[in-house]
Formats: C-alpha cells, structure tokens, sequence
C-alpha cells in the first residue's frame, strides 16, 4: 500500500475485481475478526478503539451473500491514512498475540465459519494465507494503474 493514492484506491478495475482500497479494508477487518474474535474470544478493534474510526463510508455486510459484497467493494469511499492508522493497530495486537502463542494454544479447538478448526490452522488459512492472497490482488491492482506492485 506504500505510495497508493486515493485515487488508486477507488480506481474501478475492468471486470468484477473490486478496487484496492476495498480490498485494502477487507484484509485488514478479517485479520481484527479473526484474530480478536474467533481466536481470542473478545471483541475486534473495529468496534472498541476503532469504532467508527477505521475510515470507511460503511461497514461492510454481516452475511457472506456475495453480491452484497461486490457492491459494498464497489461503493465503500476509503480514508487511507485512516484505514493506515487502524491497520497498524490490528497489526500490533496481533503481532502481540504470536508472541504469547504456546503450543496447546496453537493446538486449541475453536468454532470457525469453517466449522471447528485449531488456532494454528486460522492463523494459516485466514490470516496468513488470506493477507498473502490479498496482498498479490493488492499488488496486481497497482500495476494495473502503471504503479509498481511488489516492492521487490
């Protein structure tokens, strides 16, 4: 997200992806619900130190109705530097989290949308493997708009 612009971020790519910005939020508010609700068991920062802060027109909907998401990607207007300032918290409170992480933690049995699952295996699939997922998106996005993707 280094050097993105308001305008890369709302820029509409041709085809159903969403823009960047969205999926820029997206990313970031499944890693605050996964983290701090399906794991730890208490409520996301989205709706404690962030509530109304995270800086998005409109929260995105409950059910996974995919629709309902391809028009929340394609209408919801992003604060950048708010969602920044938000991501750096999500960022910090999970980094906090690993840090505590022991083994029967990890090995602990939780209920997921996915059905009961191990710490070990959201912490793979839905924050690992879903911010790598959308990193690659985030990055093609941005090269699509002559910008450079990876900083590699």
């Amino acid at each position: 997200m280094q050097g993105v612009t308001p305008e890369q971020a709302h820029w509409h790519p041709p085809g159903i992806a969403n823009p960047l910005g969205a999926t820029y939020v997206h990313t970031i508010l499944i890693q605050d619900f996964v983290a701090d609700v399906l794991i730890k068991g208490g409520p996301p920062l989205a709706a404690t130190a962030f509530g109304g802060k995270i800086g998005i027109s409109e929260m995105p909907p409950v059910e996974g109705d995919i629709t309902a998401w391809d028009l929340w990607g394609r209408s919801v207007e992003v604060d950048l530097d708010a969602v920044r300032e938000y991501g750096k918290a999500v960022q910090a409170e999970t980094d906090n989290f690993f840090s505590s992480l022991t083994e029967a933690e990890m090995n602990r049995q939780i209920d997921t949308p996915l059905g009961k699952q191990t710490v070990l295996f959201m912490i793979n699939v839905a924050l690992l493997g879903h911010t790598h997922d959308h990193t690659g998106e985030i990055s093609c996005l941005k090269g699509l708009q002559g910008d450079k993707g990876y900083v590699v």
